[in-house]
């Protein structure tokens, strides 16, 4: 901005918490029964307290028992037991049962809405004494003089699309504090500084993630069955390409959808967004959905390292919790327990030393780390494909964990293939007619809204690499990785190449898929202004 920056008001709180997730609001919960006189303040990009959680979810009650032992007496308002569980094999065209792993057996659990859930959770924590303020992103970290944490810097708002300051500026605040928790989930824009700056994971495997896409549907009476638990793995995805699907069975005739896919996958022409669309379309599964309607829907990248990739989570007045450090059981396709756990952990350990120091020792001496270090090759195994990785997974399981350590040796970026050494697949994908029609008609059900007269947050650092490598290499991967339709090739005359990258940034959906498998690693997901994105029902 052109006019000179005036001094920031600082608030001060004992301990800043980023992310109202399952994890933040577990570790502000925990933090205030153990220590009631602590001033803690959970900060929430989100205009409202679970409009950016998405998740399929099928959730443990242990950890969420410990936390509020009465919870079961006042549920939240999407939470079904698990009467079933189903795992299947598809091909094009057909279907095969398979036996449930034990990971994967429900028998005990809950279907619940995350977004749901963590609305549900934000009022527990207000009753005693945490501060939560929706709508306010922490844009940036506030350092102390010795170079350790110190807090957060709020985004400033009310800024166009050129940095200047219109009518409705409000400078953003500095909120300092002794110990900062970054419990941001997935891919968390000041996660992703702290550990390139403190170099937190140079003793890790590199970080490996997955884009989720999910639709809650209203289906025809009688085809819903409540406590069902689907999963299934192969068609439409090819051989090398680990993902698989999910369909939980609601109340109210309301079936929840989505398939998961892992960002290392090689082909430049592949698409998330269809295959997840084509597989509404097999012939097994079709029929569920058809004369039904869709409710709403979304996007969000998960993280599949465990333990193997998981950071030192402990620096300089900071610690991770929940997805910022990387928790999630992938076997398990479950990470709602571990985040709790975790921000249970951390909030005893906060109370006990009074610093970040040790928690790293702490979380990995824990259960959370017991629980990954047992299902620790299964997901590198699927490196070499889907039977060697089914065929790693049983012997991991029967040993549990006792096998030598399978390095993930590659990041998602790096798995593209350029297009001269990529050979087309037939995918058998057909003609749908099942909404959405299209990327931009699923942004709908999103209900995404940014102001578009705001800095775009989906920073091109190279801009040029965009137009001339990328589309000779990999003929623009972003237009078709991107579940949000955010990135488009468009003719221009003006322009050297005839055509220039569009970012339709009021499109973003805060997945950070671009973020993650740029090949070039030159798109910088940064957080736009506070109360943006997308605004999540029940998903």
């Amino acid at each position: 901005m052109s006019e000179t920056v005036t001094e920031r008001e600082v608030m001060e709180y004992d301990v800043i918490i980023v992310g109202a997730g399952p994890s933040g609001l577990a570790c502000a919960i925990r933090l205030k029964q153990l220590k009631p006189d602590l001033m803690v303040a959970v900060i929430e990009k989100s205009a409202e307290v679970g409009a950016h959680i998405l998740s399929g979810a099928v959730i443990e009650p242990g950890p969420l028992d410990e936390l509020l032992p009465g919870w079961r007496d006042n549920p939240p308002p999407v939470c079904v037991p698990v009467e079933r569980d189903e795992l299947s094999y598809l091909t094009a065209t057909s279907k095969r049962k398979l036996p449930t792993p034990p990971q994967q057996k429900n028998h005990g659990n809950f279907i619940v809405s995350l977004g749901a859930l963590c609305a549900w959770l934000a009022p527990q924590a207000e009753a005693v004494g945490v501060d939560i303020f929706p709508g306010y992103a922490a844009s940036g970290i506030f350092y102390t003089v010795d170079n350790a944490v110190g807090g957060v810097i709020i985004g400033d708002m009310g800024v166009d699309r050129d940095g200047q300051p219109k009518d409705t500026y409000m400078q953003g605040i500095e909120i300092h504090a002794p110990l900062t928790v970054l419990a941001e989930g997935c891919r968390g824009h000041l996660s992703k500084q702290l550990i390139s700056k403190y170099e937190l994971d140079k003793e890790s495997d590199p970080q490996c993630y997955g884009v989720g896409i999910k639709e809650l549907w209203q289906v025809d009476a009688g085809k819903c069955k409540p406590g069902l638990v689907q999963h299934s793995i192969g068609w439409p995805l090819d051989k090398s390409t680990y993902g698989g699907s999910f369909i939980y069975h609601l109340d109210k005739d309301r079936v929840a959808v989505g398939f998961v896919t892992a960002l290392d996958y090689s082909d430049p022409e592949f698409s998330p967004f269809e295959a997840f669309q084509q597989f509404k379309h097999h012939p097994e599964i079709k029929p569920l959905f058809e004369g039904g309607e869709i409710l709403s829907g979304g996007a969000r990248t998960i993280i599949e390292g465990g333990s193997q990739s998981l950071p030192r989570v402990d620096m300089p007045g900071a610690l991770l919790i929940g997805d910022a450090a990387g928790l999630l059981n992938l076997p398990k396709i479950k990470g709602t327990h571990q985040a709790i756990r975790s921000g249970m952990l951390a909030a005893v350990h906060i109370a006990d030393k009074g610093s970040a120091d040790g928690f790293d020792a702490a979380l990995r001496s824990s259960p959370v780390m017991k629980e990954l270090h047992k299902v620790r090759n299964i997901r590198p195994g699927f490196n070499k494909g889907l039977w060697r990785g089914l065929i790693t997974a049983g012997i991991e399981t029967i040993t549990a964990g006792k096998l030598p350590r399978t390095l993930h040796n590659h990041a998602d970026h790096s798995s593209l293939r350029n297009l001269s050494d990529t050979k087309t697949i037939d995918r058998h994908w057909v003609k749908r007619d099942l909404a959405p029609r299209d990327r931009l008609a699923s942004v709908y059900f999103a209900a995404t809204e940014h102001d578009e007269d705001q800095p775009v947050h989906l920073q091109i650092l190279e801009p040029d690499i965009c137009i001339t490598r990328c589309g000779e290499e990999y003929n623009h991967p972003c237009t078709r990785f991107c579940p949000a339709n955010v990135y488009e090739i468009v003719e221009d005359e003006q322009a050297d190449a005839g055509i220039r990258l569009q970012i339709n940034a009021a499109n973003c959906v805060h997945c950070k898929t671009c973020d993650i498998k740029d090949p070039y690693q030159i798109i910088n997901w940064v957080t736009p202004e506070g109360g943006s994105g997308p605004n999540y029902q029940n998903l």
